[in-house]
């Protein structure tokens, strides 16, 4: 039930509170007062979308609030928003929270119908929907949906495999052919980064052992070598220093000086021993030569070489037990065409029952808004190929207005008077079970005389048990109002504003007089409608 409601800034709303009673809630006045705006704001509180235009202008921001009692607990509601960036936030309890919360809450708290609802009535698939409501097991639609989109998936899975496979067969011959010139070649992960790297070595290695021959060419010459010429030096040194002490330290030097000689020609032999790299640096130079064979022939360099093979081997490995997958995914699409198939049928026996059931009952409550006693509802059942071999019924509403006529769709007899009263028995018999809040937007919209009379019968019937909130221009129905505000516009300081506003006993009365169309005659039908409200 919602008990309280406060709109700031909204369009032409400055600001608007209004406590709403248990029963029939009315809301009246002249067409275009911005009836309209209540009924965005408590949409726009419940989840709908407002681009920012719709903040009054001078404002940073609008704002709607709303009190519910939902299961015998308190429920606030607020959301606002901003007129700079036209984002809003939502609060439920004071705690920020989502758009899609509200969404989930809002079955909880309303049911509005309108004149879309009604054209909505004229579309087959609402049909269909609003027989579905009327199924003693609602889980068998949730089931078919569910069945119907892994099905779905399935299907979608096992043509991109059939298709991936047909792609790839016709490329076989070809990948095999490619992956045999790489396999003969054979490159390997940083292999030639690997090679260069060595290849450069080996030069460096070429130039080292030149300058080595270089230098032992030093240490030979046609008076012997120079490690003899200093053995000699060391001895003759040596002799000396035994003559005479002062040559020690020198000699000493000299002998030092051979043994590095010697150690130094030592090294130099050793490289030069080691330095005999001519056949490597060949087989280095052909494998290079390979690879950038197999580099020019496949358009890639060798990282995107590897990546190919690698892609090539998976390819192909994927031909080879495709098959197997694909047989897999055939035995699920079985095995889930089988549960829907069992469940369409449970559905299908399912709406047939409650097509009887509803017919019968629409048929009651249409009889009790003015039709004619002989007026009768049925169903149509159009069968809708889901999967080979497996067809869902869908029904399709028909009526009987007037005795004699053949079963006809809503859209092709019924008219705008008909409709609202087709809307107000369906809304009706949906809300058997409880639904706090009923909004009823001009359901009452072409329809006049007597019937006017069954429309506010059954709207009164209905508010004795949930609350609802009723926009109408007919007196007849504002009069059975437990609470009744008027909304108006008004122009102040050159700025429209439109306000709502309860109405006392007296007030009620000069709005029905108004409504009546005024004077003498109105101030009648006032009176009379009034007296027959409180009897």
């Amino acid at each position: 039930m919602l008990e309280y409601l406060r709109i700031q800034h909204l369009a032409l709303i400055d600001d608007v509170e209004l406590e709403f009673a248990s029963g029939l809630n009315v809301l009246t006045g002249e067409t275009g007062a911005g009836k309209s705006f209540i009924l965005r704001a408590l949409s726009f509180l419940t989840g709908d979308k407002l681009g920012k235009d719709m903040v009054r202008p001078g404002t940073n921001k609008a704002s709607v609030e709303a009190v519910f009692q939902v299961d015998g607990n308190e429920c606030i509601l607020r959301r606002e928003l901003n007129a700079e960036t036209g984002r809003s936030r939502i609060f439920i309890n004071d705690r920020l929270s989502s758009q899609s919360s509200v969404r989930e809450l809002k079955p909880r708290l309303l049911l509005h119908t309108s004149q879309h609802g009604q054209q909505r009535l004229l579309s087959p698939s609402y049909q269909g929907k609003v027989l579905d409501e009327f199924l003693d097991d609602r889980e068998l639609v949730l089931q078919k949906n569910a069945l119907l989109a892994e099905l779905h998936e399935l299907l979608k899975k096992r043509e991109e495999l059939s298709s991936k496979m047909r792609e790839l067969s016709d490329k076989r011959e070809f990948m095999e052919f490619q992956l045999q010139f790489i396999e003969k070649v054979d490159p390997q992960p940083g292999e030639e980064d690997e090679l260069l790297e060595q290849k450069q070595q080996l030069k460096d290695s070429a130039d080292a052992a030149k300058t080595v021959e270089t230098a032992l060419a030093a240490f030979y010459g046609e008076e012997g070598s120079l490690h003899e010429r200093i053995s000699l030096l060391a001895r003759e040194m040596d002799a000396l220093a035994s003559l005479d002490d002062d040559w020690r330290e020198d000699a000493e030097d000299v002998e030092e000086m051979r043994l590095k000689l010697r150690e130094l020609e030592t090294r130099l032999h050793h490289i030069q021993r080691n330095s005999q790299s001519e056949g490597e640096l060949e087989n280095i130079e052909a494998r290079l030569f390979e690879l950038a064979q197999l580099k020019r022939k496949l358009n890639r360099n060798l990282n995107e070489i590897l990546e190919f093979r690698a892609e090539m081997d998976a390819n192909i490995s994927f031909l080879d037990s495709c098959a197997l997958d694909l047989a897999q995914l055939e035995k699920q699409e079985t095995d889930c065409a089988s549960r829907l198939k069992k469940c369409i049928e449970r559905l299908n026996a399912a709406r047939e029952t409650a097509a009887g059931e509803l017919s019968g009952l629409l048929a009651q409550e249409l009889r009790g808004l003015g039709f004619n006693e002989a007026v009768e509802v049925e169903f149509e059942f159009t069968p809708a190929e889901l999967y080979p071999g497996i067809e869902e019924q869908r029904g399709r509403m028909l009526w009987v207005p007037n005795p004699g006529q053949r079963p006809q769709p809503l859209d092709q007899i019924a008219s705008g008077g008909e409709l609202s009263r087709f809307l107000l028995a369906l809304v009706g018999l949906m809300t058997r079970e409880s639904i706090p809040t009923l909004i009823f937007d001009e359901v009452d919209a072409g329809i006049g005389g007597l019937t006017l009379n069954y429309v506010a019968d059954r709207i009164t019937q209905l508010a004795q048990n949930r609350q609802i909130i009723l926009i109408t221009h007919w007196p007849q129905l504002a009069s059975r109002a437990a609470c009744h505000f008027q909304v108006a516009k008004q122009v102040v300081d050159e700025l429209t504003t439109v306000s709502c506003s309860q109405l006392s006993a007296k007030q009620v009365f000069e709005e029905l007089k108004r409504m009546a169309g005024g004077g003498a005659q109105g101030d009648a039908l006032a009176r009379q409608l009034l007296e027959k409200a409180t009897a």
